[in-house]
């Protein structure tokens, strides 16, 4: 089985759009807020959103099941106050589930979380508790920044986020760390905000010592850790000017890498560098980056491709990075393909 740890809802019907522009047009004048009801998307819609554009791609291009959450730059929790953010993120994590209950062999959900800068991250946990309770959550995605490019929050390794930390470690819950749009004209949002968010969030977790006290928590790093693999020798030196462990020991035990990187050189360097019982598959099909590299003639975030023609991987390396590692990793979701007997 080729498990894609890293899928969002990019294809979600023009309606939920609609719905997103009118709430932020409620901010201003609240006589215009719509109410949750108001947005209808029927299950056509839905199976054609999906139909059409990441199943027909994970059929054509070999993966069986996707880890599925709302679209990473829609969550924009820079927008608005905490309601906003709970209201809009109550109706994506609903989607998605029912994109999960619509294909249950191919989609499983992965949490939105409410959050809004300044605001206590303990007010995401009722929705957190709903997905994994309700939905089946077997993740959640975490934004380092919700500021959305101004770096207003403390450190993921400040007591600040333990509220959420607490409940991850309670459900062997892992979390994406993934910003969000960026509102900062300095960065732009996929092509250097992410990347940036990446290397910005492992470094992080370097200068602390989190995994002291949530010692079985787990962070998944997007986008093949962005700076992280290519800048090793830099991360293991400050590590030791700080007097910490061996990266090895002090952060691998904790956070793993996926396979967004959209060429081969990046995705060798990515295997040569990080072990591979840290790095698992994945695609972010259909998302940031969706042309075709005209040197290759097939699409940039095909990795697929890309592990297959690795002559560093063997059979056995691959199947731990496709399939072996993310249910490692997740373990709810291990649990689930086993009692569906996969």
């Amino acid at each position: 089985m080729i498990i894609d740890c890293h899928g969002h809802f990019t294809t979600a019907p023009k309606a939920l759009e609609d719905w997103r522009n009118q709430q932020i047009a409620g901010i201003q004048d609240p006589s215009r807020m719509p109410k949750a009801s108001d947005l209808k998307i029927s299950d056509d819609e839905l199976r054609e959103a999906i139909e059409t554009n990441q199943l027909k791609l994970m059929r054509q291009r070999g993966s069986d099941l996707t880890l599925f959450s709302p679209r990473a730059s829609f969550m924009a929790h820079h927008i608005g106050d905490f309601q906003v953010s709970s209201s809009w993120a109550a109706i994506c994590n609903e989607l998605v589930f029912r994109v999960s209950q619509l294909f249950p062999a191919h989609f499983v959900p992965v949490a939105m979380l409410p959050q809004s800068p300044g605001v206590d991250p303990a007010t995401c946990i009722a929705e957190l508790e709903k997905c994994v309770k309700d939905y089946g959550a077997v993740g959640i995605n975490l934004n380092p920044d919700p500021s959305g490019g101004h770096w207003t929050s403390p450190p993921l390794t400040d007591r600040h986020w333990y509220p959420i930390y607490e409940k991850m470690a309670e459900y062997d819950l892992p979390a994406m760390i993934h910003v969000s749009t960026s509102c900062n004209a300095c960065f732009h949002t996929t092509g250097a905000h992410y990347l940036n968010a990446d290397t910005t969030a492992f470094m992080q977790l370097v200068q602390g010592d989190l995994f002291k006290d949530f010692p079985t928590l787990k962070f998944l790093i997007p986008h093949g850790g962005g700076a992280v693999p290519y800048h090793w020798g830099r991360f293991r030196g400050l590590a030791q000017e700080m007097k910490k462990p061996l990266l090895s020991e002090h952060v691998l035990g904790n956070v793993y890498f996926d396979t967004c990187v959209y060429h081969q050189p990046g995705i060798d360097l990515l295997n040569t560098v990080i072990p591979v019982k840290n790095v698992l598959f994945a695609s972010e099909m259909i998302g940031a980056v969706r042309g075709i590299d005209p040197t290759t003639g097939h699409y940039y975030d095909d990795t697929k491709r890309y592990i297959e023609a690795s002559t560093l991987l063997s059979s056995q390396d691959k199947q731990h990075i496709y399939e072996g590692n993310a249910r490692r990793v997740f373990s709810r979701l291990d649990a689930r393909l086993k009692a569906a007997g996969r």
